[in-house]
């Protein structure tokens, strides 16, 4: 099963691609299976971890049950590798689910450390990481040059369990938590909390069909547990909704957008469902409602 959902991972990397370059890749991607479902990762002694580059910290690599190693090349625009500030939201959230006992362990080989500095220090990326000039952690292990395949969920013996960038992609994202909480739901064993939205009624007005309304709706966590958005619906298709992946901590909030583009002239009164780990399983619904010309 952990080889068939290895496989179903990487696939998601190429369901795009043309006809002829998905069948190489098949047969590139049957290669990685066989080659990295349950490798042992090996890691290089004396590691030396810094914050933001300046102050080295006192830090090993832990024991646990599960760590997520995450390897960043000099290859490329790092930045847009990096995605420091989508790392944060997903390691608040496996915190959240996990109470801390998941590390993430940043190994990075630069081609510029004052890029990685600035970047650290612009995105408030506070958490010990491993400036490998050397490149030891790539020499022990021989990582593949895909950027998408350089990050891996690693089981307690180090052996990897799931390869792949799960902050690149929301489906590898899930099979991090599956795998992690051991539930095909890993949002079941959320502590629960209760929640408020900001606004249960917006009026768009009247617009012309040619316009996009768009609005926030800011959901203010009200309990004493982390506030988590599990999903929020829609009902008309004209509308599209983004949200905060991140947990929020009592009294704080996150943001819902929502978007909206019509397709057809008329009024219209549609809901919006929020879905979050709700003490009584009940979500939060608003309306948005207006009149297309």
């Amino acid at each position: 099963m952990r080889q068939l959902n290895l496989y179903i991972l990487l696939l998601t990397t190429i369901f795009f691609s043309c006809h002829s370059e998905q069948k190489k890749k098949e047969k590139q991607i049957a290669q990685l299976v066989n080659e990295w479902q349950g490798k042992q990762i090996l890691f290089p002694e004396n590691a030396v971890f810094t914050r933001y580059l300046t102050d080295t910290t006192d830090y090993q690599i832990p024991q646990s049950d599960y760590k997520v190693l995450v390897y960043v090349d000099s290859t490329g625009c790092t930045s847009c590798k990096l995605q420091l500030h989508k790392w944060k939201e997903l390691i608040e959230y496996t915190d959240s689910m996990t109470q801390g006992e998941v590390p993430f362990l940043f190994f990075f080989h630069p081609k510029d450390n004052k890029e990685i500095r600035y970047l650290l220090k612009r995105d408030g990326f506070s958490r010990p990481v491993c400036i490998d000039m050397d490149e030891r952690l790539n020499k022990l292990n021989k990582f593949p040059a895909d950027m998408t395949l350089q990050t891996f969920l690693l089981d307690k013996n180090n052996r990897v369990a799931v390869l792949g960038n799960p902050v690149h992609n929301t489906a590898v994202r899930d099979l991090y938590l599956k795998q992690i909480t051991g539930k095909d739901n890993p949002y079941k064993n959320i502590p629960k909390t209760t929640a408020e939205i900001n606004q249960t009624d917006i009026d768009f007005g009247i617009f012309d069909k040619s316009e996009t309304k768009e609005t926030t709706i800011k959901v203010k966590n009200t309990g004493d547990s982390p506030l988590v958005i599990v999903d929020v619906s829609t009902t008309c298709g004209c509308t599209a909704a983004t949200y905060d992946k991140r947990p929020a901590k009592p009294g704080e909030t996150l943001r819902v957008g929502i978007k909206m583009t019509p397709k057809d002239t008329g009024f219209f009164d549609e809901v919006i469902t929020i879905k979050y780990n709700s003490i009584n399983n009940q979500p939060i619904k608003g309306r948005i409602k207006g009149n297309v010309r």
